[in-house]
């Protein structure tokens, strides 16, 4: 297991924080001594889980805000909110998401669920916090991708899936944005001299409500995602499946740029380890295009105080 470092002193916020991977990095940062910030879609489950961590750990700091990475407006208010408290904020970890609902769906903006949700939302959320960010000593974006961002391409003619939308493609199309993103913040950071560590995990196969939320969208009984039907596979609880994200938002030993996951059978299941990266994956033209083309898209960018620093 895991152990996360004292983290006395450090304000963190984890999107998706109500559940599943999110909320056990939640109860282990806030167990180290975090101040964490819950942030969810739906205050109501947000605190529940809130509850539920105090419950073990009474002396736990955890406040619940609401935001909506499928609403810009939403990631605005929220980001706003924030930096008017002008609290330095230490740790980012961009861990919602939203998976291979059946038919296509759209966000508040109109893009497609799983590319506005997943890559969009986090993307103008980091934008937005990056002045509160670079005003903490040592700042980290932690960005959760997926094993599937090994089967993903990006299709900048179709970003939103509008001529053939697949949930499967979809999905892994929005995980491997996930890492362009970690993977490019990543390089803006060194070009620009920040202190900014900026890094992605994935947790392998770890059982979630992820399988059955998506994939249940538009149904009237729950369903699970076709990619996980396969019951030959080994999967694992989120208490393990959350620690390659723990590693990357907390070990001293975790890299600007890096990419962890779980080191078991095909990198599904087990303790963490530098996670493996394929052509695509080091594609660093396609991720600096991504970039440009999210900074359109949300109409955000490197604040100008970010810019000069």
């Amino acid at each position: 297991m895991y152990v996360v470092p004292d983290q006395t002193g450090i304000l963190a916020v984890v999107t998706g924080a109500n559940s599943g991977t999110g909320k056990e990095a939640a109860k282990r940062l806030a167990a180290a001594g975090a101040h964490v910030v819950m942030a969810v879609r739906t205050p109501a489950k947000g605190e529940a889980a809130r509850a539920e961590i105090l419950a073990a750990h009474p002396g736990a700091r955890l406040e619940v805000r609401r935001v909506d990475l499928a609403d810009l407006t939403s990631v605005r208010e929220f980001a706003d909110a924030l930096i008017l408290g002008g609290t330095p904020l230490d740790l980012l970890i961009n861990n919602a998401g939203v998976m291979t609902p059946p038919s296509r769906m759209t966000t508040a903006d109109g893009f497609e669920l799983q590319f506005g949700s997943n890559y969009l939302g986090p993307f103008a959320l980091t934008m937005r916090l990056l002045p509160l960010l670079l005003t903490a000593p040592a700042p980290r974006v932690t960005t959760m991708s997926s094993g599937t961002a090994n089967f993903g391409r990006i299709q900048f003619d179709d970003l939103n899936w509008e001529r053939r939308y697949s949930p499967g493609r979809a999905y892994a199309q929005s995980k491997l944005a996930d890492l362009f993103l970690a993977r490019q913040l990543a390089t803006v950071a060194t070009r620009r001299g920040w202190h900014l560590t900026s890094n992605a995990a994935h947790p392998g196969y770890t059982r979630t409500n992820l399988q059955t939320a998506g994939a249940s969208l538009g149904r009237d009984k729950p369903r699970r995602s076709p990619m996980t039907r396969l019951p030959i596979l080994p999967t694992q609880g989120p208490e393990q499946g959350t620690e390659p994200l723990l590693y990357a938002a907390t070990s001293p030993d975790a890299v600007n740029g890096g990419y962890y996951g779980p080191s078991g059978f095909m990198e599904l299941v087990g303790p963490t380890k530098v996670a493996r990266l394929n052509r695509r994956m080091r594609d660093d033209v396609a991720a600096a295009r991504l970039w440009t083309e999210a900074e359109r898209l949300t109409g955000t960018a490197l604040p100008a105080e970010a810019a000069r620093a």
